[in-house]
């Protein structure tokens, strides 16, 4: 049997709240494309209780960054800045069609990359780009759970910062911790020991503003750190799977930290084709017919 045209939204409280006052450009681009096609949409929280009644509602659903709860959903997520956005089948980054796709310099048009470029590296750095140095440190951004190797990582955070220090023996490191997160007590303890067994090891909250312009490159799992480096010039090397992870060196080859040093790829090319070409611009004119794209490869019944 035919699942009927009803797409529901599973959103946090205030994206709902913006959605259903047609206050987000992209979900109110969203929900025309769905309109053209004949759906019904309705907005709901993004709760684990909702999220169960999902997996056995009929119909078709977008979660906004939690898994798929069922094979007839897409998780939908910001591309690290606003307008660009994806519509995926999983929640992972790591599995979404741009981190399976090939990038190839070639296919993309200088002229329009550079432009494009230009006016993104103004709008994310700023009055930061007036300060690019290189002072001559490693700027490693940890994300969470320090202590646990998890799936996507080829090891725990706390082991990378270890084989930075490894590979970069006269090198000070600056390890930031995520605003965002709750560390244990083990967490900080555990740093605090390297900290005091390395005294050019120093692990401070945040900082980001000035120190990605004046590092010498950034170390990670995959921090969208490592992706804002780009409009710095600055390289990155990652210990985890990422959707970025084209340009980047990978903490597994045993020549990344060698390499890094001359590793200066075209991140104009890159940025171009990440966001304009894989994902949907929100504040493009292409924007529904890339949405309505999207969905037809999730297999949506979309016109």
């Amino acid at each position: 049997m035919a699942h009927p045209k009803r797409a529901r939204f599973y959103l946090d409280d205030g994206t709902r709240r913006r959605a259903q006052a047609g206050e987000h450009n992209f979900i109110t681009k969203v929900t025309s494309v769905l309109h053209a096609s004949g759906f019904d949409v309705l907005f709901h929280p993004n709760t684990l209780a909702e999220r169960l009644k999902a997996t056995t509602r009929r119909g078709y659903a977008l979660c906004q960054m939690t898994p798929p709860p069922n094979d007839r959903a897409v998780t939908f997520r910001r591309v690290y800045h606003y307008p660009f956005w994806q519509i995926q089948k999983s929640d992972k980054r790591w599995e979404w069609d741009v981190a399976q796709a090939d990038f190839d310099v070639s296919t993309c048009p200088e002229k329009e990359a550079q432009r494009f470029f230009g006016f993104w590296q103004k709008r994310i750095a700023g009055p930061l780009l007036g300060h690019v140095e290189d002072d001559g440190f490693v700027y490693v951004p940890l994300q969470g759970r320090l202590l646990d190797h998890r799936s996507f990582q080829s090891c725990t955070p706390l082991e990378m910062l270890a084989q930075v220090r490894a590979a970069c023996p006269r090198h000070k490191i600056i390890a930031t911790l995520h605003p965002k997160e709750n560390y244990s007590q083990a967490e900080l303890a555990a740093l605090e020991q390297m900290a005091a067994a390395d005294t050019d090891l120093t692990v401070q909250a945040g900082g980001r503003d000035t120190l990605l312009p004046r590092c010498s490159f950034v170390v990670t799992m995959n921090s969208s750190v490592a992706f804002d480096a780009m409009f710095f010039g600055k390289p990155a090397i990652l210990f985890g799977k990422a959707d970025f992870h084209h340009l980047v060196l990978d903490g597994q080859d045993a020549d990344a930290f060698r390499k890094v040093h001359t590793h200066r790829p075209n991140y104009a090319a890159y940025i171009w084709w990440v966001w304009q070409h894989m994902a949907v611009n929100a504040g493009h004119e292409s924007a529904e017919a890339k949405i309505a794209a999207k969905l037809k490869t999730a297999g949506w019944p979309v016109e």
